[in-house]
């Protein structure tokens, strides 16, 4: 059984940054994905970036401002968010695919794990 605790929320003005967190428990492997989607009122859960073993997965939307990484040794990855947008506003969730030979990253139905969520609120 794996558990997902994300922190690292909050309200930014637009350009600004913040940093989510994502510790896991469990046995997280190198070789499952673990990702970051977002889900904004209104509209279906997408996703945001991925990574597995050391390769990094992003939707378009947010290529060149987020970046996502993980700490093996503490079972955590994490997305920095730079030039962060009111678009960007949602909850984001983080989520781990435990079969190692899925390489859909973008399809929530292939994670079988997930956070609570953390709200991120960009203000113009």
């Amino acid at each position: 059984q794996v558990q997902l605790v994300e922190s690292g929320g909050g309200l930014v003005q637009a350009g600004g940054s913040l940093r989510l967190s994502c510790a896991a428990s469990g046995s997280i492997l190198r070789s499952h994905a673990m990702g970051w989607f977002r889900q904004a009122p209104g509209k279906e859960r997408e996703f945001v970036a991925a990574i597995k073993w050391s390769s990094t997965y992003y939707a378009d939307s947010v290529k060149g401002r987020f970046t996502i990484s993980r700490d093996n040794a503490k079972n955590t990855v994490y997305l920095q968010m730079n030039s962060l947008k009111p678009e960007d506003t949602a909850v984001y969730y983080c989520a781990v695919d435990v079969d190692i030979y899925d390489y859909s990253f973008n399809l929530p139905g292939n994670y079988d794990y997930w956070g609570q969520g953390t709200q991120v609120t960009v203000s113009s």
